[in-house]
């Protein structure tokens, strides 16, 4: 019974966060973001389209962003060539909420929590600027594996790093080991 009572817990911790944190979102784009007459992304969205452009030209390409007329999206452009498009999901919040949601529910202590939790979002943050870097000039030298690229390989690697520090947390931080070790 107590096995099941942690799970409970467990669950209503990571559900009742991730919808906070979820409803908190939804509300920033709903009071962000332009998609009456003209389009315009959240300023989230357009903070990491502008960081992709400025890393991939710091990388020595000639990368330019500008917002999509027909949808919520960023057009990237590499030596004037339109290679993608970023769109609210490719920023990195929704990710950073399910880790968060996570971390809250295998709770550690508070110190612990808000550290990892803010060094947790921080490198998410910036692997998803790789990312999308990475995504963007494979897309431009390599425009026939598309497709591969976008829903098999990149993806792993924002929700491996998930993993990776989900894992971390429940190892060396979260209370769950403290408790299984008495």
């Amino acid at each position: 019974m107590q096995k099941n009572r942690a799970i409970i817990i467990f669950l209503i911790k990571f559900f009742a966060s991730y919808f906070i944190l979820f409803g908190i979102y939804s509300f920033y784009l709903s009071q962000t973001q332009q998609k009456e007459d003209v389009f315009s992304c959240a300023p989230i969205t357009k903070k990491v389209a502008n960081h992709v452009v400025k890393l991939s030209n710091m990388l020595g390409y000639d990368a330019f962003v500008e917002q999509n007329t027909n949808e919520l999206s960023m057009k990237l452009y590499i030596n004037n060539k339109f290679v993608s498009r970023i769109i609210e999901g490719c920023n990195s919040v929704s990710v950073i909420i399910l880790f968060l949601a996570f971390i809250i529910a295998f709770s550690g202590s508070l110190r612990d929590t808000i550290l990892f939790g803010a060094f947790g979002s921080v490198l998410i943050y910036i692997v998803n600027i790789l990312r999308i870097i990475a995504l963007s000039i494979l897309y431009y030298r390599y425009p026939v594996y598309q497709e591969y690229l976008h829903n098999l390989v990149f993806p792993a690697i924002i929700y491996g790093l998930t993993f990776v520090l989900w894992v971390t947390w429940v190892k060396y931080f979260s209370h769950i080991n403290k408790n299984a070790a008495r």
